[in-house]
Order: structure tokens, then sequence, then C-alpha cells
């Protein structure tokens, strides 16, 4: 339930504001580093990674567990897109896929948490650390936060240049971009298209995972916005809270296909690209 000692403007204000540390160095205060972002990037890629061994290493050839056929099922999954889309050498395309579909989706499932549940839990350390817990900022979901979805596409955007070079050489890439689609005589209008379809890429990437999961949190921000009516045991209050539960379990339950689906055109998208820029065109 949304707190009532701030307003409405300002509870959403508070719930968009990151944890950040800028440091003395005037490179690193420029640039502000989004240490919740940070964190729950690296904890969510630990669980992936120790879930998916702790299941590899206790593997059995027999009637699989419940927790084995899940994990079996998302491996085959993501292995049988990665065959239909790329024909090269798989052994690196597709564990990336696999990690980019999976820690996709974990930061995304944390936009299913109730919203002040940890940003409460972290204001109550910081209080208790002597700071003041109105200035105590926590976003916990990593795909709302627009560095985290381009530092994970500019990755996919390095690989696709290193899979241009790795599938078509050196002179094969130059020619490629520098005669496509026009020809060699329309050197300068392939350039230009090249250079746009490019950049494209990790823009449409980036922008689709942030623009997506923001709403979803902004919208999960507004319907626990419901619980700050609450004046006492009356009529209006106890509808809008029975509004707020039915809204917030509704939006959950949209959102869980939200939230996979984003992951999975992020990976989609991501074997395209790197298989685009392997073949020979």
């Amino acid at each position: 339930m949304a707190s009532a000692e701030k307003t409405p403007a300002e509870y959403v204000t508070h719930h968009l504001q990151h944890l950040t540390y800028a440091g003395d160095d005037k490179f690193i205060s420029l640039t502000a580093w989004h240490l919740d972002t940070l964190i729950f990037s690296t904890v969510l890629g630990l669980i992936f990674l120790t879930l998916f061994r702790y299941v590899a290493v206790r593997a059995t050839s027999g009637v699989p567990g419940k927790l084995q056929a899940a994990i079996e099922f998302i491996v085959e999954f993501v292995d049988n897109s990665v065959k239909d889309s790329f024909h090269g050498n798989r052994a690196f395309v597709a564990p990336l896929a696999l990690t980019i579909f999976v820690w996709v989706f974990l930061w995304n499932c944390m936009d299913l948490l109730p919203v002040d549940l940890l940003p409460e839990i972290w204001a109550q350390v910081s209080a208790a650390a002597g700071h003041d817990p109105h200035h105590a900022y926590l976003r916990v979901v990593p795909s709302a936060d627009m560095s985290a979805t381009f530092a994970l596409s500019i990755s996919v955007f390095i690989l696709i240049f290193v899979y241009s070079f790795k599938g078509k050489g050196a002179g094969g890439f130059a020619k490629e971009f520098l005669t496509h689609p026009f020809g060699a005589y329309m050197l300068p209008a392939n350039v230009l298209l090249n250079c746009v379809e490019y950049l494209a890429r990790p823009m449409s990437l980036a922008l689709r995972l942030f623009g997506n999961l923001y709403a979803g949190e902004l919208i999960f921000i507004l319907i626990a916005l419901l619980g700050m009516a609450w004046t006492g045991p009356n009529a209006l209050s106890i509808g809008l809270f029975g509004g707020q539960i039915i809204a917030g379990l509704a939006w959950a339950l949209f959102h869980i296909l939200v939230v996979t689906l984003q992951a999975f055109i992020f990976m989609t998208l991501t074997i395209v690209y790197l298989s685009m820029a392997y073949e020979h065109h």
C-alpha cells in the first residue's frame, strides 16, 4: 500500500528515482552509477547461473524432476530457436541466446513484486543506519533502466560486427557495407542507409525493452496509489482498496505475458541480427 506520508506526485517521483553513486572522480560524477540496477542485475545473473548449474550437475537420464524438466524445456526451446535462424556454428550463439532470454526474463519478473516491498525494506535499513528514509531511493527492475537495456543492446551490437567479420571477412564486410543495396555507384547513399540500419538495431533492442517495462512499472505504481485514498473503514475507502487489489491482480496476470514476450523478442532479434551479420548476401 502506498505511503500516506507522501503526496501522489511525491510517491511516484520517489519510486522513479535510482539509488546512485557519483563519487569524487569527475568522470564518475558525470555518469552517476545506478547502484540498484547493477546490484539487482548481478544478483539475478548469479541466481540464473547457480540454478542452471545446480540442475546440470544433478541431471539424471531417467524421468526428470519438475525443475530439471523446466530447465530442459527452456534450453531446448532456445536451441531450436537458434537452429531455425542461425546456420553457422552455434557453440557460442546458443548459450548467448539462453543467457539473454533467462537474464532479461528475470529482470522483467522483478516488476511483479509489490512496488513498496523492497523500497520500504531499504528505507527501514537506511533509517536504522542513521540516514533520512525519505531519500532512500531504490528501483528494482533493471529493464526499466535505460542504461541497463542499452548496455545489453550495445553488447549485441559489438557482436554483430564480430560475426560480420567472422562470416564475411574484412573484404566481404567492406564490400557489403559500401555497395549494398544500390551498387558501387551509389556509395554515399549505401553508407548512409547502412549506418542508419546498424544504429537502429541496438536502439530498437534497448528502447523496446525499456519502454514496455517502464510503462509496466509505472502502471503498478499508479495502481498502488489507490491505497493512499484510505481514510478509514468507510464505503469509499473499502471500494478503492478492493479496486486496488483487483486492478493489481489483473495487470500482474497480463504483465506476465509482457515479461515473457519481451525476453523472447530480445533473444529472437539478437539471433536474427547475428544471423544476418554472419551470412553472405
